[in-house]
């Protein structure tokens, strides 16, 4: 009987180990619901870079980084996001998960100002 409770603890304790050791890979925890990380910076009008790529099905948090001297509207009618990004600074606009595709996104206060996610 002691022999059966013991090794009841021990599966258990096994069974603990090994999701912990599933979870935590080169030291630190990975969470299925993490959006990925972009960036983009947008100086004299243009986006650096022109074209983001990101795997499909996973939000995304894009950071955009203005070293304009005037404010602009990061904005996408595609992804369904904008945001006032003041000169000097910098914010994150987060995106639903896409299907693979080819996704418009601009400065809203200068049109000329294009770029795209790519979601292959």
């Amino acid at each position: 009987m002691l022999d059966s409770a013991l090794l009841m603890v021990g599966r258990k304790h096994c069974a603990a180990a090994l999701f912990a050791a599933v979870v935590v890979i080169g030291g630190g925890a990975v969470r299925a619901d993490e959006p990925v990380a972009l960036s983009i910076t947008l100086k004299d009008h243009q986006f650096d870079p022109a074209e983001l790529h990101a795997p499909p099905g996973k939000q995304l948090a894009i950071r955009i980084k203005n070293l304009n001297t005037i404010v602009s509207e990061f904005e996408s009618s595609d992804l369904h996001f904008e945001k006032i990004v003041p000169a000097g600074s910098e914010a994150t606009v987060y995106v639903r998960p896409q299907q693979p595709g080819r996704y418009n996104f601009f400065d809203d206060f200068h049109h000329e100002t294009q770029g795209f996610l790519v979601v292959p």
